[in-house]
């Protein structure tokens, strides 16, 4: 061995030697459309409980498509676990009163938490168009749940910029307008890069100090799909993630590795940044989730 590798071997950690556990997560699911699927949602809602999130929430289908399930599954979580459920709700395609009505009944159900977001047309690919008598955007929606009840909101923020946004700047100013509404926090769409989390933090704390950007974290199992959200929500997918992945179509357990190599990764780097808080979309699976948070030092 030359002294070059002496002293990389010396100079290397092991890449989880300095996670301690003093992190918060939150998870993410999305209500099921079947017997099956509710089956395994609840697997994994089981699974993850005794990690203790701050909350897990759970999503809004395209055009409110997915309105009275994810209803019905937040109503669940607050009568059958202790689990704190935040309640995805969106303004498109609805009026303010049919909004409004959804939020309260929430807030009778137990549900303190929402995830105010704008919403995306139930066409693909079609432009957002506000409802003649709805909340404009996103921004609009918090302030209108505010005026409901005390609810706690989140929202969403772009590190690598919304695809529908005309520039960086006016995707900043778009997430300033929905703090300023009354948001809580931000919860960040998934990305791969810790740079462009971290120089969206660094905007966010100059501009408002003191409000929280909470990184979403995606355990990757299928690159086409992965790559159909990242147009989405305008997420960069590195080249060597199809290298990765090539060739591991049915190998399911391999698979599963390399997503929490990747994704675990990616964590760490972000907790040597500073990062003590996580959101990880679960795709209503457990195993990948659990394993990650696992080499972040949470402990049942």
């Amino acid at each position: 061995m030359n002294a070059e590798a002496r002293e990389a071997l010396a100079t290397h950690a092991p890449l989880f030697e300095k996670t301690r556990g003093d992190i918060a997560v939150s998870f993410e699911f999305f209500p099921p459309k079947t017997d099956a699927m509710a089956e395994t949602l609840w697997r994994s809602i089981e699974t993850l409980a005794p990690l203790g999130p701050r909350f897990v929430s759970v999503t809004y289908g395209a055009g409110g498509s997915t309105r009275t399930r994810t209803h019905a599954t937040v109503s669940r979580i607050v009568r059958e676990t202790p689990l704190t459920p935040a309640a995805h709700l969106t303004c498109v395609g609805a009026s303010r009163a049919e909004v409004d009505a959804v939020a309260r009944d929430y807030w009778e159900a137990g549900v303190r938490h929402i995830v105010a977001l704008r919403g995306d047309p139930s066409e693909p690919g079609a432009p957002y168009a506000p409802h003649p008598q709805g909340y404009a955007n996103a921004a609009a929606l918090v302030a209108g749940l505010k005026a409901v009840a005390p609810f706690e909101i989140s929202v969403a923020a772009y590190p690598e910029v919304h695809p529908q946004a005309d520039c960086a700047d006016s995707d900043f100013d778009n997430l300033l307008a929905k703090i300023d509404a009354g948001a809580d926090r931000a919860i960040t769409q998934f990305f791969f890069s810790p740079d462009c989390y971290f120089r969206l933090r660094d905007r966010l704390a100059a501009a408002r100090p003191g409000v929280e950007l909470v990184p979403g974290i995606l355990p990757v199992t299928n690159v086409a799909t992965t790559r159909r959200f990242a147009g989405q929500c305008g997420a960069e997918i590195p080249d060597w993630l199809d290298r990765l992945f090539d060739g591991l179509d049915d190998m399911p357990a391999a698979r599963g590795l390399v997503a929490a190599t990747v994704a675990a990764e990616l964590a760490a780097r972000l907790y040597a940044g500073g990062v003590r808080e996580f959101h990880f979309y679960t795709l209503n699976r457990a195993e990948l989730t659990y394993a990650i948070c696992r080499l972040l030092g949470v402990r049942a």
